[in-house]
């Protein structure tokens, strides 16, 4: 093989990543995310900080709302505070196949990021988190209601923990993103101080929709958040979402939805742990300044 074919072959190998990086900003090309990320367009991978968090207590309640299931739960609260504090609190909302523990420890860290936050002046608040199983959050056929769970059985938990539920703050990721959204929405600007939608699980319509995210067009109509973010009039609203997510067209066509374009954006990141950690300090900062 001569210098010559080895120096045309580079250039159209070059070419051809040039195109297709192309074709995925222009949602031409299939497999977004795993384009992207072949591509090296993700962007920095976010850390968990190396630092203690303060205490958590854990629990477990069997749900009525969804029929009868077993939830388990934890609360966070930074160093310097403790079980019984009078505390805001910020509940998070997990994706699907995950639950409540995902929200801590070395797969999303948010107890870290929270002392972290807190150790360089913050305002403090809990995290709290619960299981919400694969129901994406919203009313279903089968009578289960994972968010009727988080509004009448799980806030009610964390006031009787001492936690102060007047208002709070809600935040989720992928199909917790959704939840996140679809509960605040329910709940109200009298309830809710901020929400922020990470990677929201949106689609534009029931056909496009994920198997197993709602039952039918009639669910998707009457649970969809696209077309109703006037329902979030009054809460401070942050979507995040990288743009190597196959959520980011939806997402992003979300967001233009607004009155007012609400805080966060998009940037470069796929539908990961990588993104999300990258994405929590920020997001955190943007809790503590609606709560506080």
């Amino acid at each position: 093989m001569t210098r010559r074919v080895l120096l045309i072959g580079a250039a159209s190998a070059v070419a051809l990543a040039g195109g297709a990086a192309l074709a995925v900003d222009d949602n031409i090309l299939p497999g977004r995310s795993t384009m992207f990320r072949m591509l090296g367009m993700d962007g920095p991978a976010g850390s968990i900080p190396n630092v203690r968090p303060g205490p958590m207590t854990t629990g477990a309640f069997d749900s009525k709302a969804r029929l009868g299931t077993r939830c388990g739960w934890a609360v966070s609260y930074p160093p310097g505070s403790k079980p019984g504090d009078r505390l805001p609190v910020l509940i998070v909302l997990h994706g699907i196949g995950a639950t409540h523990t995902a929200a801590f420890g070395t797969y999303l860290g948010l107890d870290r990021f929270l002392a972290q936050a807190v150790s360089r002046g913050s305002a403090p608040f809990a995290i709290a988190s619960v299981d919400g199983g694969r129901s994406y959050w919203h009313p279903r056929a089968s009578g289960e209601d994972a968010g009727a769970m988080v509004t009448d059985e799980f806030i009610p938990l964390l006031a009787s923990q001492g936690l102060d539920t007047s208002r709070l703050a809600i935040l989720g990721w992928s199909m917790g993103g959704y939840g996140a959204l679809h509960i605040a929405s329910r709940l109200g600007a009298g309830k809710v101080a901020a929400v922020v939608a990470e990677s929201p699980a949106l689609w534009f319509s029931a056909g496009k929709a994920a198997s197993g995210a709602f039952d039918g067009p009639t669910d998707f109509a009457a649970n969809t958040v696209m077309g109703r973010q006037s329902e979030l009039d009054g809460i401070a609203v942050r979507v995040d979402c990288g743009i190597g997510d196959g959520f980011y067209p939806a997402a992003e066509a979300y967001a233009k939805g607004f009155a007012r374009r609400p805080s966060g954006g998009f940037s470069a990141g796929g539908h990961n742990p990588s993104y999300w950690r990258r994405m929590a300090a920020p997001q955190l900062a943007f809790v503590a300044e609606h709560l506080s």
